[in-house]
């Protein structure tokens, strides 16, 4: 299961190579991003902001934002696998939605940590690989979006989104902030809707979770 998702996750990475020359960046820019950061999500927040004509500091903040996710997925790896203090910081740096996913789908502890493993590194291995084929691609393919490749990327976000919008609560909150999105798009600048929509959403969680109790 780890090595298929690896697959499937790691041939995005083309997208975003291509997307991140396309946007400015070097080849090895775009390889250090995918390298570092590691997070589909944030690494595409990141460079849209910048070739919408946003400021650093607004990508920058876009794709923190979106990485948040990830210290959460951290407490629940931590409490289900128990690293020791030495795999910590690779198992913190490998911690995304597929390795996360593949691990909490399995039956049982050693199954758990063989998942975790296999997704997270198969990810990153292939995620980086195919960033280095897209980025040098980028040039020869000319438009990225002639291709499809923007449009890839987010339905791919959208098909880890979506299997987690489970009740009514977390549906209210994907469509206020999408609401919101579309409505501040237009008026200001790159990356600043991204902010927003957090914003709502976290308005909305903690108004539900007051409401609850």
């Amino acid at each position: 299961m780890g090595v298929s998702i690896a697959v499937a996750v790691g041939l995005y990475g083309i997208s975003f190579g291509a997307l991140g020359v396309a946007a400015g960046l070097s080849v090895w820019q775009a390889c250090a991003l995918s390298a570092l950061m590691f997070t589909g999500g944030s690494q595409f927040a990141f460079i849209g902001v910048m070739s919408g004509g946003g400021t650093l500091g607004a990508a920058t903040l876009a794709a923190s934002l979106l990485g948040v996710r990830n210290a959460v997925y951290g407490v629940q790896i931590t409490a289900l696998l128990r690293p020791s203090r030495t795999t910590r910081p690779l198992m913190a740096h490998l911690t995304i939605d597929e390795s996360t996913a593949t691990a909490l789908a399995q039956p049982d502890a050693q199954e758990q940590r063989r998942g975790f493993w296999t997704a997270g590194v198969g990810v990153w291995l292939l995620w980086n690989l195919f960033t280095l084929v897209g980025a040098m691609l980028g040039e020869r393919i000319g438009e990225p979006t002639a291709w499809g490749l923007d449009g890839a990327a987010v339905a791919a976000f959208l098909g880890l989104l979506w299997p987690r919008l489970v009740g009514r609560d977390a549906r209210t909150i994907a469509v206020a902030s999408a609401f919101v999105t579309l409505i501040a798009a237009p008026v200001v600048p790159a990356g600043i809707p991204i902010i927003i929509a957090a914003g709502v959403s976290g308005a909305l969680a903690v108004l539900q979770h007051r409401s609850a109790r």
